[in-house]
């Protein structure tokens, strides 16, 4: 049977929507909801964030002049709507897939992609920097920025209000208000909204405000009419909690329902025309309009592959266990031993594997919101006291908390773990998330020690041997299932010696390196060298700082020395064993792989590895050249 043609069928680009209905418009808003929840049960995606922001995409781009105007996701995981209407509906079934379109805002990608959002916090920054030209330029363009109550709690986002306050940029700001970040969100601020949503002013500034838009205002001065009208509420809504947003002068309305367009579309028409900052507070529900998302809104911000028509998860085969489960398992049962130790993570209590360590020790657990600079700078304190905090963040979440790090944290010694899942090459969330640069900016800090685990057991040993040693230590380790059957919870984990490797193959034409999840390609590398009488030796580094000098030492007797890191090679480890090398004076040929000075896009984890050279054929063929 011929499928019905869509309305979103005939949408080339978005100023198609400026001549729908609101009902047309709130048709086409489902058939977008229909689209992604088809296309992410198979290639997986944020599906909740998306689903509930699908209304503020369509009320938007039905109004605005893209790509003359501008819109600045925050974040960019809540633009799948954004793609479908601007041009990328026949390619979306390629979403986050090997040379496929990126599950975030790309420019390269698309010119009705202003910045490439993928970091929590940034949109108003960037929006403002927009909203400046524009004042300077004198020109009219539209700027709007789209950012969640979460990462409005980042210090980013508060430094950019008081800024677009202060220079009462013309800009409207889009607070997507679903109470939600990865995990539910928490601190003052949030329980300010709450408040906000509770109140009967609330309820009652919402009847003002459509009494204003049924009497036809449509312009700047029905909006500052409006303003007046509903001032007494707003105040009443706002204090003695504080009107945070006019105090900083920025216009606020009261809250609206962010899943109606109809009524997104009023509030826009009258904030659009304002010559000054307006922030739009839209209540939506995350996942709206699929019951499953709506229900389990935090397995439903990224999830893999799943039956649409339930939301159960669809089977991917290998290994029960994950490197972030045996971090888990591992923390807790050393937690359970040891009442110093805290956990602090920024908003992925659950993609950091934190639930069990709340579950069992509740008090020792905390959450700072989005917010990763507090986090570490907290974790200085908590160590300054005695304790010892365990700070799990994504690796590539924790660049942005470098200088705590490096000023709060490694300057005075502090006894911090730092436990950086999500290392190396992430898969389909691509050049935003992997996480490739974190052996960079570990290594250059003083006092740091680096361990990269190469199995299971040895990240078990290695968060057993981090909580004993002085000064902070940084753990990474990877995304996904296991790679290896060595784990076993009921074995007692071992206490690593600092800066010591452990060779796993013996050979004697080259020695190949290998620091985390490379060890094992390096291993099956060595297989196929074998096979062309190539003798190599593997060596589990396990360190990146210290490095094993001696094994250096010893892989310099070989005719040619490889490192191999799920890194960038610029400021990389392998750079590190070089300046060993070289200070050994040694002639021996040496080879630095691992990622080039270039963003990696999205695609499964082995395919890229395989572009980059980095699985057992890449490898294998470096050293075939190598001692050619």
């Amino acid at each position: 049977m011929q499928r019905r043609m869509r309305i979103l069928d005939s949408i080339a680009k978005p100023t198609d929507l400026h001549v729908l209905s609101v009902a047309e418009l709130g048709i086409l808003a489902s058939e977008i909801r229909a689209q992604i929840i088809d296309t992410t049960s198979k290639t997986g995606g944020h599906v909740a964030s998306s689903l509930g922001a699908v209304d503020i995409i369509v009320a938007l781009h039905s109004l605005l002049d893209a790509p003359k105007d501008k819109i600045v996701f925050d974040v960019g995981h809540q633009s799948y709507a954004h793609k479908l209407v601007t041009g990328r509906a026949d390619v979306f079934d390629t979403l986050r897939s090997y040379d496929g379109i990126s599950g975030f805002p790309r420019p390269s990608e698309s010119v009705y992609d202003t910045h490439p959002s993928g970091h929590a916090s940034d949109s108003l920054s960037v929006a403002s920097g927009l909203a400046k030209a524009k004042q300077l330029n004198g020109t009219d363009e539209r700027i709007v920025a789209v950012i969640g109550d979460a990462a409005l709690a980042g210090g980013m986002a508060f430094e950019a209000l008081n800024y677009i306050g202060s220079q009462q940029l013309p800009m409207v700001i889009v607070l997507n208000d679903n109470e939600m970040s990865i995990s539910r969100n928490v601190g003052a601020l949030m329980k300010h909204f709450g408040n906000i949503r509770a109140t009967s002013q609330y309820r009652d500034a919402r009847e003002q405000l459509q009494e204003m838009l049924e009497g036809g205002g449509r312009t700047s001065n029905a909006f500052a009419e409006f303003g007046k009208r509903a001032k007494e509420s707003m105040k009443q809504m706002f204090l003695p909690q504080s009107m945070i947003y006019e105090q900083l002068g920025i216009v606020c309305t009261p809250p609206i329902d962010g899943n109606d367009i109809g009524v997104l579309r009023e509030m826009l028409e009258l904030v659009l025309p304002v010559n000054g900052p307006v922030l739009i507070h839209a209540v939506t529900k995350k996942g709206a309009g699929y019951g499953p998302a709506e229900e389990q809104a935090e397995r439903f911000h990224g999830v893999g592959p799943y039956n649409p028509a339930t939301g159960t998860p669809l089977s991917q085969g290998g290994p029960a266990k994950t490197a972030t489960q045996v971090f888990s398992e591992a923390l807790v049962r050393e937690a359970s031993a040891d009442g110093r130790i805290v956990a602090i993570t920024a908003a992925m209590e659950g993609g950091t594997g934190l639930k069990a360590f709340r579950s069992a020790f509740p008090e020792r657990f905390i959450d700072v919101g989005i917010a990763e600079e507090q986090a570490v700078a907290m974790a200085s304190g908590l160590a300054i006291a005695g304790k010892k905090p365990v700070v799990a963040i994504y690796s590539t979440f924790m660049q942005r908390a470098i200088d705590q790090m490096a000023v709060d944290v490694a300057l005075p010694n502090l006894d911090v773990v730092f436990a950086l899942d999500r290392a190396g090459l992430v898969g389909d969330d691509g050049p935003t998330h992997h996480g490739v640069f974190d052996l960079v900016y570990l290594r250059m800090l003083p006092n740091m020690k680096v361990i990269v685990p190469s199995s299971e057991q040895r990240l078990s040993d290695a968060v057993h041997t981090a909580l004993r040693l002085n000064g902070p230590v940084a753990i990474r380790y990877p995304r996904g299932s296991a790679e290896h059957d060595d784990y076993d919870d009921a074995i007692a984990p071992e206490l690593l010696e600092v800066g010591a490797s452990r060779t796993l193959r013996e050979g004697d034409d080259a020695a190949i390196l290998a620091f985390g999840r490379m060890v094992s390609r390096s291993l099956a590398a060595a297989e196929l060298l074998a096979a062309d009488g190539i003798s190599a030796r593997v060596v589990d580094m396990t360190w990146a700082k210290p490095l094993d000098e001696e094994a250096i030492r010893a892989a310099a007797a070989t005719r040619l020395v490889v490192t191999v890191e799920e890194g960038v090679v610029a400021g990389g480890v392998g750079e590190g064993v070089l300046e060993v090398l070289s200070r050994l004076d040694s002639k021996t040929r040496a080879i630095t792989l691992g990622i080039p000075d270039s963003f990696v896009l999205q695609g499964k984890s082995e395919l890229l590895l395989h572009d980059l050279g980095l699985d057992a054929e890449g490898i294998a063929a470096a050293v075939r050249e190598g001692i050619a």
